[in-house]
């Protein structure tokens, strides 16, 4: 009987160890678990913030070029507004090609005319020099065309502005 109990001890003892493993191993694989969650989670937060610093180095690349192509086209609008009238003024084919080839390379830096002709005066596009015999609030006449590069206007259009005449 002494060797009973002392079995059934042993085996309670047992018993307890393995239970006490069983736990200790379920507590060191729930924790095990829950580094593997945060890890991934820190590595997709890394992910996100490396992707971002990519578009906004991109973003700060491209304001960059902007600004230099900007910086170099304000300096070439004075020849282009030459080419301009004189190409008005003058029925040359050589030199309306040549303003042409001009006005092309411009483009291709994201240079873009404001359209005025005909538009509602817009002060944010265009300056008004003068007022003119027409409609109202209505562009009569480009005096000087006017530029932008995407939504940043580089020169606005001085233009002529309408005005109803009273009687």
């Amino acid at each position: 009987m002494q060797n009973d109990n002392k079995n059934k001890k042993h085996a309670n003892t047992e018993a307890q160890k393995k239970n006490e493993t069983q736990k200790s191993e379920n507590s060191e694989v729930a924790h095990l678990k829950q580094k593997i969650e945060d890890l991934e989670n820190q590595v997709k937060r890394i992910f996100a913030d490396y992707q971002n610093l990519e578009k906004r180095v991109a973003q700060e690349r491209k304001e960059w070029l902007i600004k230099a192509n900007k910086d170099l086209i304000l300096r070439l609008l004075p020849a282009l507004d030459f080419l301009l009238l004189s190409s008005k003024h003058l029925e040359d084919e050589g030199l309306k090609l040549s303003v042409q080839k001009f006005f092309d390379i411009l483009k291709t830096e994201g240079l873009e005319k404001i359209e005025t002709q005909g538009k509602e005066f817009d002060p944010n596009l265009m300056e008004g020099i003068k007022t003119a015999a027409g409609d109202e609030n209505k562009v009569m006449e480009e005096l000087r065309a006017g530029f932008k590069i995407g939504d940043q206007v580089l020169r606005p259009a001085q233009v002529a502005v309408g005005k109803k005449e009273t009687n």
